[in-house]
């Protein structure tokens, strides 16, 4: 029987991005459902924006935790959507769901940011 060749374990750093990622995800997913409650067509453009930012985290996590070599490319746009995403929450700044979000964006962005700039 052969052996298949184990991975070598994530680094901190990437674990930490990772995290970072689906807690932003996860908050993007809550914050539209916040957005479609409140209706109205001033939300579409920051339902977009938190559209594209769900969307960027989860797949920025799934490619950095497969190791994919398009990680750092991956990582640069993810940081890039988590700062439109917190620009655009940031219009609401007496909804709470919104500042929970841009909070979210605002650390995966950060994280993205130096993980695109590390070698994976």
């Amino acid at each position: 029987m052969t052996q298949q060749p184990t991975m070598t374990p994530l680094s901190k750093e990437m674990q930490d991005c990772v995290q970072a990622c689906m807690t932003c995800h996860s908050v993007c997913e809550e914050t539209m459902s916040s957005c479609l409650q409140m209706g109205g067509q001033a939300q579409m453009q920051i339902m977009r924006a938190v559209m594209d930012c769900a969307e960027m985290t989860r797949m920025c996590a799934d490619m950095m935790m497969r190791r994919s070599p398009l990680s750092a490319e991956m990582c640069a746009m993810c940081a890039r959507a988590c700062d439109m995403c917190a620009e655009a929450c940031m219009s609401m700044p007496d909804d709470a769901q919104m500042m929970r979000c841009a909070e979210a964006c605002r650390r995966c962005a950060e994280m993205c940011r130096s993980m695109s700039a590390a070698t994976m």
